[in-house]
């Protein structure tokens, strides 16, 4: 196993869970994710509802990122099909 899919392992579920919709539904970017939230959370026209705990998400979303800088990878690619339906990532 990688240290990044090391590090993956370690991620909480919302992490993941957050990572998967990146994936899904923002071509792969952290900045449009962060755009829509931020949306949201000003009462703009956005894509999808993420609970009541924006700042939270948008808090993950820097720690991911920074992550996914910092080391030059992308996380994106250990989101397994079970990861987005609340399952365990592949390995």
């Amino acid at each position: 196993m990688d240290v990044h899919e090391e590090y993956f392992r370690s991620l909480t579920q919302a992490e993941v869970q957050l990572l998967a919709l990146r994936e899904v539904l923002y071509d792969a970017s952290w900045e449009e994710m962060i755009r829509d939230l931020e949306a949201r959370r000003d009462g703009r026209p956005f894509v999808f509802k993420l609970r009541n705990r924006i700042d939270e998400d948008l808090e993950r979303i820097r720690k991911l990122s920074v992550y996914e800088r910092e080391h030059n990878t992308h996380l994106g690619k250990y989101v397994s099909q079970a990861a987005l339906t609340g399952g365990q990532p592949e390995g």
